[in-house]
């Protein structure tokens, strides 16, 4: 499994994934910046994601839902705050809702010895969102990171 570090620190208001994976830098990178590759593991396995739209640039957006097994939907967007091509992008969320959802997130990706690192940094806009969010999405987040391997290897 690729991850390696989850941690949640409420005095930031921060959530932190750390995620290790057996390709280059740049392989990693393209599968965030393709929303066909994106949609194969942004949602859990339960739920899986379909972009509509995603315009990988500063002011740009991405939106999109996960479909749920009886159904049901659920739509995101992100607003995307930077973005440095093969380093790093951030985004926050894109429907303006800072109460209840994650403010902003931050990816960053780095060569390692044995492939690369993505490090993925959640803020929140109050200790109530992050005490609300964080379970649901510690799970997903630990059940698409093993899609997003499965995408890389094919």
């Amino acid at each position: 499994m690729p991850v390696t570090s989850v941690t949640k620190d409420p005095e930031q208001l921060t959530l932190t994934l750390v995620a290790d994976f057996p390709v280059s830098q740049r392989r990693l990178w393209e599968a965030w910046a393709d929303p066909r590759q994106l949609e194969r593991f942004w949602g859990p396995p339960f739920a899986p994601a379909t972009f509509t739209h995603h315009d990988f640039r500063v002011g740009g957006r991405a939106e999109y839902f996960l479909s749920g097994p009886d159904g049901e939907k659920w739509s995101g967007s992100w607003r995307f705050t930077a973005v440095d091509p093969i380093d790093s992008f951030a985004a926050e969320d894109g429907d303006g809702d800072t109460e209840e959802l994650p403010m902003a997130m931050t990816f960053v990706f780095e060569t390692t010895a044995a492939g690369s690192r993505m490090t993925s940094v959640t803020r929140f806009s109050s200790v109530a969102a992050m005490e609300a969010t964080i379970p649901g999405m510690e799970a997903g987040l630990r059940a698409a990171m093993p899609q997003l391997d499965e995408v890389l290897a094919g």
